[in-house]
């Protein structure tokens, strides 16, 4: 019998963080993070990553543990879930996977194999020069030529996943979009939970909109100098995040605050909306559930309990 696996994802800002937190004390399980941000150390504000007091003793994985200079990919995240989902059944305990990342999720749910795929630096580093010299949309349109479903998937600015999709088809002669169809055909590894929390379009934006204002009371501006002083570049992809090329674009000049601020909001609502429509089409048994429906985040993680419970019966 498959050993049981609770997702909590959803778009930003929708209150995965405190809803699992509260499941987890409930369960007695730890938490995964499934964030492509939180990841990396000295990068807190601008990812909204849990504060060590919100944790409520609860133990998370995947959170701080890597610095923005070095290299975290699918299968480095994939690998590292992996390995703490076996820790967690070890101690006893029920993994939690959280986070917005669905690409992220789906390897782990689905075990996806990353082995076989090669890298070829050379040709990475020419289409890196194109995106700097071009433009992310001249990059994206050569993705589009070859494999438009790839395309309609990865957004422009996405320039990581858009050169993996081109090295992908340069060294294996497969789209990518083919190779991630495939891999959605495996068997899923655990008995999973999947809940999908969303809620009212105007009010996610609108607690967007106030998470960002926060994370400039909170210091957005000064972390960004100080991961500078630090001497990371601006062109590391932990550099390239929401909120923080904004930020760094203000400290060059190129924007003022507020037009950076507003950026910032709009990128995000923006990413918000791709998370939901990734979930929509890519998760097939979630039990989605309407944040606002629920009192607060308790009642919706005993709501949580309740169904993984019956679940398992």
């Amino acid at each position: 019998m498959k050993k049981p696996l609770i997702v909590i994802a959803g778009p930003t800002a929708c209150g995965k963080t405190a809803s699992s937190v509260l499941l987890a004390k409930k369960i007695n399980g730890e938490i995964i993070s499934a964030d492509s941000m939180q990841v990396y150390k000295y990068m807190d504000i601008g990812t909204a990553k849990i504060k060590k007091e919100e944790m409520e003793g609860i133990k998370h994985y995947l959170i701080d543990e890597f610095y923005p200079d070095e290299e975290f990919s699918i299968a480095v995240f994939k690998s590292k879930a992996t390995k703490y989902i076996e820790e967690i059944y070890n101690k006893g305990k029920i993994p939690i996977l959280v986070g917005g990342t669905g690409f992220y999720i789906n390897s782990v749910i689905y075990n996806n194999d990353f082995t076989e795929i090669k890298k070829d630096d050379k040709y990475r580093k020419e289409l890196e020069q194109i995106a700097i010299n071009k433009g992310n949309e001249f990059l994206h349109n050569m993705l589009k030529q070859i494999d438009k479903a790839s395309a309609e998937a990865i957004h422009k600015n996405n320039v990581k996943k858009v050169i993996r999709a081109l090295e992908y088809y340069k060294l294996t002669g497969e789209l990518i979009s083919k190779h991630n169809e495939k891999e959605k055909q495996r068997e899923k590894a655990y008995n999973t939970t999947f809940f999908i929390l969303n809620m009212d379009r105007e009010k996610l934006y609108n607690r967007i909109n106030l998470r960002v204002d926060i994370m400039i009371k909170e210091g957005l501006v000064k972390e960004v100098k100080s991961l500078l002083k630090k001497g990371y570049k601006k062109e590391l992809v932990s550099m390239q995040g929401i909120g923080y090329k904004e930020i760094i674009k203000y400290l060059e000049n190129e924007y003022s605050l507020d037009y950076a601020i507003e950026i910032i909001k709009r990128d995000t609502r923006h990413f918000a909306k791709r998370q939901l429509t990734w979930f929509k089409h890519q998760v097939d048994d979630g039990v989605w559930i309407d944040v606002n429906n629920f009192e607060n985040s308790n009642s919706l993680a005993n709501y949580m309990e309740e169904v993984f419970i019956h679940k398992g019966e």
